[in-house]
C-alpha cells in the first residue's frame, strides 16, 4: 500500500498534523504532549532523557492483513506490539521498521510512513532506570512473502493474532484493542 507522504523525507511535526487531520477528540489530545516532546529536538529521541522520550513501535500486519504480531515482551511480561527506543534517530518509521525486523527475525518488511497510533505510557523502575514516561509513535509494518518469525532475547515469545478477535479481546492492552479497532474500521472502509 503506498501513501502520498512515502517520498518525502521524515519531517516529525508534518508527520504530527497528518494524524491529527484523520483523529477524533480523544485521540487527538496525544498530538499536544506529543508535540510539546517534539519541541526538545534530538535529546527528546534518546533513552537518557530520563523524564521521558520518543519510541517507536509497529503494528505488524500479515499479509492479508488479517493477523498482527505480538511479542510477549520479557522486561514487561505483557503482550504488545513490536518496538523500542529511538536511540537518537529522529526517523521514527526507520526505528519502527528496524524494531520489527530485529524482535521478530522476519526480513522483506515494509513501513507506511505516516504515524498510524500515538501512545504515552509509563514504563516502571527496571535494573536501576527510573520510571519513565514513553512517547511511542506507532507505524503499521507489512509482512513480507515469509510469515515465520524467529523470538529475539527481548521476547518470551511472539505469536500471529487474528485483529478482530484482538479487538474484542477484553484482558489484551487497551491500546492493541485501539489500534486493532483502528485496522478493522480502515479495511472494511
Amino acid at each position: 500500500m503506498q501513501h502520498p507522504c512515502m517520498n518525502r523525507p521524515w519531517d516529525f511535526n508534518a508527520r504530527l498534523e497528518e494524524w491529527a487531520q484523520a483523529q477524533d477528540g480523544e485521540e487527538a489530545k496525544n498530538l499536544a504532549v506529543f508535540a510539546e516532546l517534539a519541541v526538545e529536538g534530538g535529546i527528546a529521541y534518546r533513552r537518557e532523557r530520563l523524564a521521558g522520550h520518543f519510541t517507536a513501535s509497529s503494528w505488524l500486519v500479515s499479509g492479508d492483513g488479517r493477523r498482527t504480531l505480538l511479542t510477549h515482551h520479557r522486561k514487561l511480561g505483557r503482550w504488545l506490539q513490536l518496538g523500542g527506543h529511538a536511540d537518537g534517530d529522529e526517523d521514527l518509521s526507520r526505528v519502527a521498521l528496524k524494531e520489527a525486523e530485529e524482535e521478530s527475525g522476519l526480513t522483506g518488511l515494509s513501513v507506511e510512513p505516516q504515524i498510524y497510533d500515538l501512545d504515552r505510557h509509563w514504563i516502571p523502575e527496571h535494573k536501576g532506570v527510573p520510571g519513565h514516561w514513553h512517547y511511542d509513535v506507532r507505524f503499521v509494518v507489512y509482512a513480507g512473502d515469509s510469515e515465520e518469525f524467529a523470538v529475539s532475547d527481548e521476547s518470551l515469545d511472539l505469536a500471529w493474532r487474528d485483529i478482530a478477535a484482538l479487538a474484542a479481546d477484553a484482558d489484551a492492552d487497551e491500546s492493541l484493542r485501539r489500534m486493532a479497532r483502528h485496522w478493522l474500521e480502515r479495511t472494511l472502509s
